[in-house]
């Protein structure tokens, strides 16, 4: 409940200080990071390259070795920015991955394939930080093949510190 509540803070923080934020020009830059878009609750550490000013590569990879309940993925992706504001950048893009699941000794494997878009923002003073959050649609194929929507709500957001 601690956490949540610490969570909630830093929220209302971050929303407080909005209108001191500015978009960023990522061209040539590397960001490392956390996120957690799969389609099981796997967090993720990821990583954003922009070889351009509107395009960027990413990809992640997550690991649990959890005894007879362990998880893997590992996935790649392309954003396209579309445009951008004062506050942020909003982009699209499509991601591909594989994933691995094991339930009580039963392993199973398959693919994933996301389109989605989001938007990612920094606070000033903080330019080599980026906050990104994401929704869209994806299929997955494990047991049986899965379609489904996500979004990502603002406690569950990537985090990426660019170089």
């Amino acid at each position: 409940m601690k956490l949540r509540s610490l969570s909630l803070l830093v929220f209302g923080l971050g929303l407080m200080a909005a209108g001191s934020v500015s978009a960023k020009d990522l061209t040539s830059r590397l960001g490392v990071g956390i996120k957690n878009n799969t389609s099981f609750d796997l967090p993720s550490l990821g990583a954003v390259y922009y070889p351009s000013a509107d395009l960027g590569l990413t990809g992640g990879v997550g690991i649990d070795t959890q005894k007879d309940e362990s998880r893997f993925t590992l996935n790649a992706g392309l954003r396209r920015i579309l445009f951008r504001e004062d506050n942020m950048n909003f982009y699209f893009g499509g991601q591909a991955g594989l994933i691995n699941y094991e339930t009580v000794g039963k392993k199973e494997s398959g693919f994933e394939l996301n389109a989605f878009f989001g938007g990612e923002f920094f606070f000033t003073g903080l330019e080599s930080l980026g906050f990104s959050f994401e929704g869209g649609v994806g299929v997955a194929s494990l047991e049986n093949v899965r379609f489904r929507t996500f979004a990502d709500h603002p406690f569950r957001a990537g985090i990426t510190f660019y170089f």
